[in-house]
């Protein structure tokens, strides 16, 4: 049975629970827009979930959505991301991530769960390509380190070790 991840906002105003099969914190993100919004030790932390089983009290509306643009200073060009980063507008903090192009899936921040989520036996520091001088890596033996993006999934990620919830 998936693990129920139950989150909120830090003043209250909204609540949410949905079902993950990948409860692991264990991609830490350095880009800009994660580290900017989300990140307060210079990365985010995204978990996976399965987006139809996300359920949300908001009953003040406080839920707004924010799509970054994202820069590319290389080849001088800047687009919107599909990205909708939800979070409160009352207190500001980053809930969720959700993207139409992977519209099974949603991504709380796990800054913003409440569950005692588990210790995850290794880290994937990702997008390390914009980590500032100033973020010093927390890297332990086994931890994996990338520029940009892992090609390796959250679910294999999670199933290469045995840690896929049913």
């Amino acid at each position: 049975m998936p693990m129920t991840l139950e989150g909120s906002c830090r003043c209250g105003a909204v609540h949410f629970a949905v079902e993950s099969h990948t409860p692991q914190p264990y991609q830490r993100c350095y880009c800009a827009i994660c580290r900017k919004t989300a990140g307060g030790g210079g990365y985010a932390i995204n978990l996976g979930a399965d987006a139809k089983t996300l359920k949300i009290e908001d009953p003040g509306k406080a839920v707004r959505v924010f799509r970054a643009e994202i820069r590319d200073e290389d080849a001088g060009r800047c687009e919107v991301s599909t990205g909708e980063r939800n979070f409160c507008s009352r207190c500001a903090t980053a809930l969720w991530l959700f993207s139409p192009e992977w519209p099974d899936l949603v991504h709380p921040f796990a800054s913003a769960i409440d569950s005692d989520l588990p210790v995850p036996p290794s880290k994937v520091h990702l997008m390390l390509k914009y980590k500032p001088s100033w973020v010093v890596l927390n890297q332990d033996p086994g931890d994996a380190l990338f520029d940009l993006y892992p090609e390796q999934s959250l679910e294999d990620w999670h199933r290469e070790r045995g840690l896929w919830v049913d």
